[in-house]
């Protein structure tokens, strides 16, 4: 509407002024439009026009579809009319060409909640490496410290990498995306060739040279989330639309999903696919799409599992693993004994009876056993206490985030750490079927060590503009 005086119902004006872009209050000329703007390439009216680099257009008060922070943020007071999320400086439309850093968002210090709680979780990762490899490095090694040496060394590049993705701009990643994303899919694709992937244990999935190797699926879950979460940023309304918004993610999703399963790593497939459906229900993907999703992908992973003699065998064993002590249900039941061995407050630490090669991989996928059995149940439920503790701040920050990008990124690295908890404490404790991941923080893998603190490093620079 065109005219003066009255108040403006341009979205982010004050009470009975107007306070559009180059207009005084009181006087005549735009101040106004009866409804947003419905196209996706222009900015709406108000103070979302005077949004710095990397912000997103805003827009109006009718709430056109779109995402700030977490799914079900609040309007925030103060902000403009249809901007969602503590910090509103977008409302889930597309972005900038060039991203950079959001208006409004001094740089502040990282959360320290998040550093502590990671400082403490890798600390009783060290302990927990060193007793339950002690035995098998004195035997097998002649060096009782040999696992804990190596697990020491991928701390120091996992700390550094925490404190460069500190202290580097989140924003600056959705640069480097697409390029990290090639990367990845190439180390996958290199993995699964014979000769170039290193096969352990009937499985292929490391790269490098005798003791220097490297895990590209552990690189992929990071990786996939910095290129998801630019990707969903940018689609904004498209994620309404089945074909041309979530059809094409899925794919993606599906691609990455075949090659590691290819390896095979199931239990990583799934932490990588649950970790995206989470990010596209962050995105603001209508629920139905993703239900569909989820009932589309049953039949793929029914194929997986039944498709796979050892899966299958390791799925009948989950069901009744007493039928099968010596072979498919050893796992499970030695893992069973190691936790109901530890009682309330354990054996005591280092006095583990099950690390004398009664159960396999105890060092790794199994070290929650180890921990039950040394600390009991008090030692199992202060960790996931911590574990807690981290997730929620996770979320807390992704909700506070300044921007889509920031948001989706924070949730996508919480989330991640999140799956794998519930995954590897469900395997070990017989709530879920055998499948090999590992414990965040706690279990014995360089690889897997340095992605999950450098994914931490992220979530710590995101919370440095976040409003807590």
């Amino acid at each position: 509407r065109v005219g003066g005086g009255g108040p403006s119902r341009v979205a982010g004006t004050g009470t009975g002024s107007s306070t559009a872009a180059g207009t005084a209050p009181g006087s005549s000329g735009l101040t106004g439009l009866r409804e947003p703007t419905r196209s996706a390439g222009r900015m709406a009216t108000g103070a979302a026009a005077t949004a710095g680099p990397g912000a997103f257009s805003t827009p109006g008060a009718s709430g056109a579809p779109g995402v700030s922070g977490l799914r079900g943020a609040t309007a925030v007071p103060g902000a403009p009319a249809g901007t969602r999320g503590p910090a509103g400086p977008d409302a889930g439309y597309h972005t900038t060409p060039r991203p950079g850093r959001p208006a409004g968002a001094p740089r502040q210090a990282p959360d320290y909640m998040v550093l502590l709680v990671v400082a403490a979780l890798v600390a009783i990762g060290l302990v927990m490496v060193y007793s339950a490899s002690s035995v098998d490095g004195a035997v097998n090694y002649h060096d009782p410290a040999y696992f804990f040496k190596r697990q020491l060394t991928g701390l120091v590049v996992g700390g550094l990498a925490l404190l460069f993705c500190m202290n580097f701009p989140y924003w600056n990643w959705r640069r480097f995306a697409p390029a990290i994303m090639v990367a990845t899919v190439g180390m996958l694709f290199l993995v699964l060739v014979p000769h170039v992937g290193i096969q352990v244990l009937g499985a292929r999935r490391w790269l490098g040279y005798h003791s220097l190797r490297l895990q590209p699926s552990e690189i992929a879950k990071l990786s996939l989330i910095i290129f998801f979460a630019d990707w969903l940023a940018r689609a904004g309304p498209r994620l309404q639309n089945w074909r041309t918004g979530v059809l094409p993610f899925l794919l993606m999703i599906g691609v990455i999903f075949g090659l590691i399963l290819a390896e095979p790593d199931l239990g990583t497939a799934a932490a990588i696919t649950g970790t995206s459906l989470v990010m596209l229900f962050v995105a603001g993907v209508p629920i139905f799409h993703l239900v569909a999703t989820a009932l589309a992908g049953v039949p793929v992973l029914a194929y997986a599992i039944l498709g796979s003699s050892y899966r299958r065998a390791r799925l009948f064993s989950f069901l009744n693993p007493q039928a099968h002590p010596l072979s498919s249900g050893y796992h499970i039941m030695q893992a069973l004994d190691a936790l109901g061995s530890g009682g309330l407050f354990g054996l005591g630490l280092g006095l583990s009876r099950q690390k004398y090669f009664y159960l396999p991989e105890r060092h790794t996928d199994f070290i929650f056993a180890i921990l039950g059995e040394e600390l009991g149940l008090v030692g199992c439920l202060l960790l996931l206490a911590l574990f807690l503790l981290l997730i929620w701040r996770g979320y807390r920050i992704a909700v506070a985030a300044p921007d889509t990008f920031s948001s989706l990124l924070a949730a996508g690295v919480t989330t991640m750490v999140a799956v794998q908890v519930v995954i590897n404490v469900g395997v070990v404790t017989s709530v879920l079927p055998i499948t090999g991941i590992t414990l965040p923080f706690i279990s014995y893998g360089s690889s897997s060590l340095v992605i999950v603190l450098a994914g931490m490093g992220i979530l710590c620079n995101v919370s440095r503009y976040a409003r807590l």
